[in-house]
């Protein structure tokens, strides 16, 4: 293992000092493992907090800021926060309007964040709901949709729910609003090569030097397929024609895209990638509105990509051009 730290068990804590540091007009750490946006939750609005592993910056930490999320529960490498550590998250995102939690589909996860909200419910009397991101199109079904995994969509929901939660709307509206961007998402990812863990010091998986996987999983989850590494606009066109055999887009409509670095992939063969993605929906007749280029969602030093839908409406799209602000984008 080739790594920059001190003991793999600080990995964590010592990169929250970091971020911290290099970061103060955005981010706070009130708690260990609680990162909330600088100035503390914000009276009258509804509060919005995610949960995740570390390993994937800048999602989930990284877009805690003003127009996205007032609090973060970090947990270990590719591992959940605790249900006080959420709890504690929720009762730092509070200003008094209740608390939507808005995170990924993932086992761990859901447990605690639901263990987290009986807690505060009961202990703190403060409101709150559950949207759930599951926009990987190949981790589920369509007609089992709601058992697919949340990847990079979240990017986008945490944009946009932020985004209505500065309005003043209530939790039910901002629950609404985030839901309708969750739904919108479809997104797909590919790998090629793994990650290493600083706890466990070893590969998440192995692959062949020539080989690409489809469809792989953030955490290093068995993908669709394993063959030969293919040219990038093959890869590409298959990536978007999972997506729209999942959700169709035609003339006239209007989309974001993000294509996104697993970690180790540069900028340089993303934009290779987006390149063939423009091709491909002004071919369908479809208008791509803000693209993302970059590293939104990662998985440590994994090369590899991921390319996320949103289907916009005018609602959605209004939420997306809405001023907002992290370490990681700014609009």
């Amino acid at each position: 293992m080739k790594k920059i730290l001190n003991q793999p068990e600080s990995y964590v804590d010592e990169m929250l000092s970091g971020f911290t540091a290099a970061h103060p007009e955005y981010y706070e750490q009130p708690d260990r493992r609680v990162i909330v946006r600088a100035g503390g939750s914000v009276q009258g609005k509804v509060g919005i907090v995610t949960g995740g592993g570390s390993g994937h910056l800048p999602i989930f930490t990284g877009y805690v800021g003003p127009g996205f999320l007032d609090a973060c529960a970090v947990g270990d490498v590719f591992a959940s926060p605790s249900a006080e550590q959420m709890a504690s998250a929720i009762r730092h995102a509070n200003g008094g309007a209740g608390v939507l939690r808005l995170y990924g589909n993932y086992g761990g996860d859901v447990m605690n964040f639901d263990m987290a909200g009986e807690m505060v419910e009961m202990e703190d009397d403060i409101a709150t709901a559950t949207v759930l991101l599951a926009d990987d199109v190949v981790s589920a079904p369509k007609q089992e949709a709601e058992k697919r995994r949340g990847v990079a969509g979240m990017v986008y929901a945490f944009k946009i729910a932020g985004a209505a939660a500065d309005t003043r709307a209530d939790l039910g509206e901002v629950t609404r609003i985030a839901q309708k961007a969750a739904d919108s998402c479809r997104s797909i990812g590919m790998a090629l090569s793994p990650c290493i863990v600083p706890q466990a010091g070893k590969a998440t998986f192995a692959i062949g030097e020539d080989e690409m996987e489809m469809g792989m999983g953030i955490h290093g989850e068995p993908g669709i397929w394993r063959d030969k590494l293919k040219p990038a606009d093959a890869i590409t066109d298959e990536m978007i024609d999972r997506i729209l055999a999942d959700h169709e887009f035609g003339k006239g409509d209007r989309l974001s895209v993000l294509v996104n670095s697993l970690g180790a992939t540069p900028l340089e063969e993303l934009y290779i990638m987006y390149r063939r993605v423009k091709q491909r929906f002004d071919d369908l007749g479809a208008e791509i509105v803000m693209p993302l280029v970059g590293r939104y969602a990662t998985s440590m030093e994994m090369t590899g990509a991921t390319i996320t839908t949103l289907a916009l409406d005018e609602e959605l799209e209004r939420y997306l051009k809405a001023p907002a602000a992290c370490a990681y984008w700014q609009v």
